[in-house]
């Protein structure tokens, strides 16, 4: 059985930082590709950030050049540091990650969210 279990949420500033860590857990034998996702209250479900086994990044253009995803492959943790985050910056996140158990199945596993609220 595998795990993904998020921390790191909570109420910050306008201009504020957080970062979001991701942890994976369990029978685990190879996490490919990590990827954040937000859902804005009242909105859809939105990519945020993904990172590759190799480190490889890609990023939704309303975050390029505030938020900075990152992953140790050791820990089986991703990683997603905010900084100079916005109201509209308020949703769900969650950690999505590609992994392969110990007994060679491929799955799509999901954390079950962290609240990052922004306001003064």
């Amino acid at each position: 059985q595998v795990q993904l279990v998020e921390s790191g949420g909570g109420l910050v500033q306008p201009g504020g930082s957080l970062r979001l860590s991701c942890a994976a857990s369990g029978s685990i034998f190879a996490i490919y590709a990590m990827t954040w996702y937000r859902q804005p209250p009242g909105k859809q479900r939105e990519v945020v950030a993904t990172i590759t086994t190799g480190g490889s990044t890609n990023y939704a253009a309303s975050v390029k050049g505030r938020f900075t995803i990152s992953r140790d492959n050791a820990k089986n943790t991703v990683y997603l540091q905010m900084n100079s985050l916005k109201p509209e910056d308020t949703a769900n996140y969650s950690c999505n990650a590609d992994i392969i158990t110990d007994s060679g199945i491929l799955g799509d596993y999901w954390g079950q969210g962290t609240q990052v609220t922004v306001s003064s």
